[in-house]
C-alpha cells in the first residue's frame, strides 16, 4: 500500500529578505518528500520570490491582494482568494508565518474546513510605535483568532511568555528556534580576501569597521545605528560603520548621514548576499533593533565569532547570553549602545577581530536541520492526533486548546 503524502501550505505576507522568509523558505524545501507535498502561498513583489519559485519540489502561489499594509478592501479579498484556494488545494495543514498572513492564513484555513492550523510567531505586529488603542484591537484580533488555532510556535522564549501575559493560548505553544546553517560562516576568508572586502565597505587599512544587517525599517531602528555612529566617530575617528540592507528608510538615513557629515564614516550597501564574508570582514556587530523575535542575524555573528552589541528586546538574550558574546542595551539607549561599543574597541584589534578568537559553539536548538527536523515531528503528532480524534475538522482546534 502507498503511503499517505500529506500536503502542508505556508503562507507568508511577502518573500523580502529576512529571518522568516528564510526560515521558512528552508523548512518547504527540506521537508520529506515521501510524507509531504510543500506548497507556498505568499504576496507578490518579494526578493525572494524567484529564488523560491526555483525550488523543484515545492509549489510556490502568488496571491495578488495579499500585502504587508492594512487595507481593509484588499484584505477582505485576501481572504477570499486565500479560501478559495485553500480550498482548491484541500491541504492537511495550514501554517502561517508573519502577523499579517498569520490573522488572514489562519481564518482561511477554518472557512476552509482544514483540519490542522499552524502559526509560528516571529515576533509579533503589536509593537510598541502604535498607540494604545490599536494595540488593544491587535492583541483582541490575536486572541480570537487564537481560538481556532490548533498549535502556536514561537521562536523565543520572550515571545511565549507575551503571548501568555495576552491570553493568546495555553498549553498550544512550542518553541521552535528559527535556526540557521552555521557552516559558511565558518568558513574562514583569507586575509587578502577579507582585506579587499573591507575597503569595498569602506574600511582602508589601519581603521576598524563596526556593521550590521538589517532592513531600513522601523523596527529595526536604523537612526539609532546612525546616532550610535555619530558619537563613537566623534572620540575614535579611526572607525568606519556599514549598514547592509535596504528599506522604506533610507532616504531618511541618508539625511541623517548629510546631516551629521558622516560620509567618510558611513557606508549604505543595499542588500547583499555574500552575508557570511561581509560578517567576517566586520569588527564588531552591532544591531539597534526596537523590537525583535529572535534576529537569526545574532546567531550568525556569534558563530564568526564577532563581539556583538544589541538591543535587549525579544529572543536578544536568548543568544547574547555571556559576556563572552557581547552586550545588550535597552531599545533607544544610543549613549550605552555607543559605550558598549567604545568599550569593546578598547579591548585592542585582536580581541574585535572576527578571525582572531575561537567563537563559543552554538548550540545545536539554533541549527537549521534541527529547526526542520522539529517541525516534521509536529506535523506528524498533529496529523496522527487529528486523525485518532474522528472529529469534525472545524472543531479539531479545541481539542488541543
Amino acid at each position: 500500500m502507498a503511503s499517505i503524502v500529506d500536503t502542508i501550505c505556508h503562507i507568508i505576507t511577502k518573500l523580502e529578505l529576512g529571518g522568516a522568509q528564510e526560515v521558512a523558505l528552508h523548512v518547504v524545501s527540506h521537508l520529506d518528500r515521501t510524507k509531504y507535498r510543500a506548497i507556498l502561498i505568499t504576496g507578490p513583489g518579494g526578493l525572494l520570490t524567484e529564488e523560491a519559485q526555483r525550488i523543484p519540489h515545492v509549489e510556490v502561489r502568488i496571491l495578488p491582494a495579499l500585502g504587508r499594509q492594512i487595507y481593509l478592501f484588499d484584505d477582505l479579498a485576501a481572504l477570499v482568494q486565500l479560501t478559495t484556494l485553500l480550498r482548491r488545494i484541500r491541504p492537511s495543514i495550514v501554517h502561517t508565518h508573519s502577523s499579517k498572513a498569520g490573522i488572514l492564513g489562519r481564518w482561511a484555513a477554518w472557512f476552509a474546513g482544514i483540519p490542522v492550523i499552524i502559526h509560528t510567531i516571529h515576533g509579533y505586529g503589536i509593537t510598541p510605535v502604535q498607540s494604545r488603542w490599536v494595540q488593544r484591537l491587535l492583541v483582541m484580533v490575536e486572541r480570537m483568532t487564537g481560538w481556532i488555532t490548533t498549535q502556536w510556535v514561537a521562536v523565543s522564549k520572550a515571545d511565549i511568555r507575551k503571548g501568555r501575559t495576552w491570553r493568546l493560548f495555553r498549553n498550544n505553544v512550542q518553541l521552535v528556534r528559527p535556526g540557521i546553517d552555521p557552516r559558511p560562516f565558518l568558513k574562514l576568508a583569507g586575509n587578502s580576501d577579507r582585506n579587499l572586502l573591507r575597503r569595498e565597505l569602506g574600511a582602508p587599512a589601519g581603521t576598524r569597521l563596526i556593521g550590521t544587517v538589517a532592513c531600513l525599517k522601523p523596527q529595526k531602528a536604523p537612526e539609532d545605528f546612525i546616532e550610535v555612529a555619530k558619537l563613537v566617530s566623534v572620540s575614535h575617528p579611526n572607525v568606519r560603520f556599514v549598514l547592509i540592507g535596504d528599506g522604506e528608510l533610507r532616504t531618511t538615513i541618508e539625511s541623517l548621514i548629510a546631516r551629521y557629515g558622516l560620509h567618510d564614516h558611513v557606508q549604505l550597501t543595499g542588500w547583499r548576499r555574500d552575508v557570511p564574508a561581509i560578517l567576517q570582514a566586520l569588527d564588531i556587530f552591532l544591531l539597534t533593533s526596537h523590537w525583535e523575535g529572535l534576529p537569526r542575524v545574532l546567531l550568525e555573528a556569534r558563530v564568526v565569532g564577532l563581539p556583538i552589541v544589541a538591543t535587549n528586546v525579544g529572543g536578544a538574550d536568548e543568544v547574547v547570553v555571556e559576556a563572552a558574546v557581547g552586550a545588550l542595551c535597552q531599545a533607544g539607549d544610543i549613549e550605552g549602545m555607543a559605550t558598549a561599543v567604545t568599550r569593546i574597541l578598547s579591548y585592542g584589534t585582536a580581541s574585535a577581530n572576527a578571525n582572531s578568537a575561537e567563537p563559543p559553539p552554538l548550540p545545536y536548538e539554533f541549527h537549521i536541520d534541527e529547526t526542520v527536523r522539529q517541525y516534521q515531528q509536529l506535523y506528524d503528532q498533529l496529523l496522527e492526533k487529528y486523525r485518532d480524534s474522528r472529529i469534525p475538522p472545524r472543531a479539531i482546534y479545541s481539542q488541543f486548546n
